[in-house]
């Protein structure tokens, strides 16, 4: 439930702290006044899409912050690890003059979708637009299974299977039609690259390999030279031998030369291997002499293989691994096809079985809809109404099951139950709304209900019945309206009265609470306008006894069970 309400530099109001109660609650005012204003903010700090607009001219930021009771959000508190002492939720929303806007929920920021998620389990805003969504015939079907309080899960994540089984359909028999062509290519295509052989690095190898060979001749001629200097009569291999000899003798005599004997031996043996992988070098030269011709070829296919497949040469065996595997898979794709028409007819027949229990249950709903609607319409003075959910069962499968549903409805005596859109008035069209908003208001947790100026075009004793079914209403929910109708205000459990007054050359609005007194004052405005005399005086109170005498009737009935 909302407790309290504080508005700092919202359009024309400067700063507001409004106090809510259970039950029902008015807020009143001239025209422009600001009471849409007040709605607007609730709707922000809530979560909803906001606009530098919102921010009062000449003011850096606005803020919105609300005091709820936490009872219908402990889980969410719960997963979004966030707090609440006392059982309160305080919830604010700040927005920049540059259109920039921040949320906090209980001190801890949130981001405005965690805002707008926390806010429709704490309420729901009601407002003229809703009308215009009555006569959309889409939104039909989701409101009886609202009414319903249907399950659709099963029955979507069943369609969604379905879907994706006829989209792997639809891949494969696109596929067949390529499917003769593409074997042909692909076949060429593994037999080419596993005759190539082609090895991860090869290309690199291949051109080390012809640098090398390239200078074959300069090499051969380094190598001869290294050679002879390490192997000749006075060359280094013959003098580190020698040394190494004559360093042993020595060091047969004098242990302190062991050392040194140790390492010429090591030089000695070095040079030796540095010789012999000379050596080796020099013979893989004279053998690879003719091999120069075949290496260009084999790096010139290379790069052919590379141009064709469209992949660097490092990358052809990975090549080769997926044409084989497409390869494989469209020699199966015939088997496949044959087991995808299965198990779409399985998915089909139960997507189908799922959808008439869900039909069953909307033709069960869509009676008994009709039936609450209808008392509901006989006690907001329209006693002839007939209101009808017709429900068709198409043959097609769609998103929410096979079924279309549309309101009708009969307004007057005699006549036969049509589109809304071409039977209601502007009157009966708020009436229908609210008497749906009632039927709902029983399967719908939300605690609060806020309905803005819903009474468009409504007067007289239907606009006194709206007033009397907003009041059972508030019995079981705490009821916020914005009305310019003394039969709806004279419901009220508490009456704020919106002032717009021109303060220091600028526009501000003010919220009173109104008195006994304060409220007979107002409902004589509402009836009569500017002309407020003793007769429009007493009307009111006479008013507000009768709405008094009424709520006491409607406590009691609502006691003892007679409602």
């Amino acid at each position: 439930m909302l407790r309290e309400l504080k508005i700092e530099n919202v359009a024309v109001i400067a700063h507001a702290d409004i106090g809510f109660e259970p039950g029902f609650n008015v807020l009143t005012g001239e025209t422009g006044a600001g009471k849409s204003i007040i709605i607007d903010s609730i709707a922000a700090v809530t979560g909803m899409r906001v606009s530098r607009d919102l921010v009062r001219s000449g003011s850096e930021k606005a803020v919105v912050t609300a005091v709820f009771d936490s009872d219908h959000a402990e889980g969410w508190l719960a997963d979004n690890e966030i707090d609440a002492e006392d059982r309160q939720l305080i919830l604010q929303r700040r927005i920049t003059a540059d259109g920039k806007s921040s949320c906090r929920v209980n001190g801890y920021p949130v981001t405005a979708s965690q805002m707008r998620e926390l806010g429709s389990l704490l309420l729901e805003i009601h407002g003229q637009n809703d009308g215009a969504q009555l006569l959309d015939e889409r939104t039909h079907l989701a409101s009886l299974d609202r009414y319903a309080d249907l399950d659709l899960s099963k029955y979507r994540d069943a369609y969604r299977k379905l879907l994706d089984l006829h989209k792997e359909m639809e891949n494969l028999l696109a596929a067949e039609a390529e499917k003769e062509h593409l074997q042909i290519v692909l076949t060429e295509t593994v037999e080419e690259l596993e005759k190539a052989a082609v090895r991860q690095g090869e290309q690199e190898e291949l051109r080390t390999r012809r640098d090398i060979l390239r200078n074959a001749e300069k090499l051969k001629e380094a190598l001869q030279i290294t050679r002879e200097a390490l192997t000749s009569d006075e060359g280094a291999l013959s003098h580190a031998q020698l040394a190494a000899r004559q360093c042993r003798r020595a060091a047969s005599l004098a242990d302190e030369l062991s050392t040194v004997s140790e390492e010429l031996e090591q030089a000695a043996a070095l040079l030796g291997d540095a010789d012999e992988s000379l050596r080796e070098f020099e013979e893989k030269l004279n053998d690879s002499a003719d091999d120069y011709d075949k290496l260009e070829q084999r790096l010139r296919d290379l790069a052919r293989w590379e141009r064709k497949y469209r992949c660097a040469a490092d990358d052809l065996p990975a090549y080769l691994d997926t044409s084989r595997l497409r390869l494989r898979e469209l020699n199966i794709s015939e088997e496949r096809l044959d087991q995808l028409n299965s198990m779409i007819q399985k998915q089909e027949s139960f997507c189908h079985e799922l959808a008439d229990r869900l039909h069953a249950q909307r033709a069960e709903a869509a009676k008994s809809l009709g039936n609450q609607v209808e008392r509901e319409l006989k006690d907001l003075a329209m006693p002839f109404a007939r209101f009808q959910v017709e429900l068709d069962s198409l043959p097609e499968l769609k998103a929410d099951g096979k079924d279309t549903a549309k309101f009708l409805l009969s307004a007057n005596k005699g006549e036969e139950p049509g589109r809304i859109s071409r039977i209601a008035s502007g009157g009966e069209l708020s009436r229908i709304m609210l008497a749906l908003k009632n039927a709902f208001s029983r399967k719908d947790p939300v605690p609060t209900m806020i309905f803005d100026e819903i009474d468009t075009g409504v007067s007289g004793v239907a606009a006194q019945r709206v007033g009397e079914k907003l009041a059972l209403l508030s019995a079981e929910k705490q009821v916020l309206c914005v009305t310019h109708l003394p039969q709806i205000a004279v419901m009220a459990d508490r009456h704020c009265l919106i002032e717009k007054a021109d303060i220091a050359d600028r526009t501000e609005t003010n919220v009173h609470l109104l008195s006994h007194t304060g409220r007979i004052g107002e409902l004589a405005r509402l009836n009569g306008g500017e002309n407020i005399t003793e007769t429009t005086l007493l009307s009111a109170e006479e008013q507000l006894q009768y709405a008094e005498n009424y709520k006491a009737r409607l406590k009691g009935a609502l006691k003892n069970g007679s409602i």
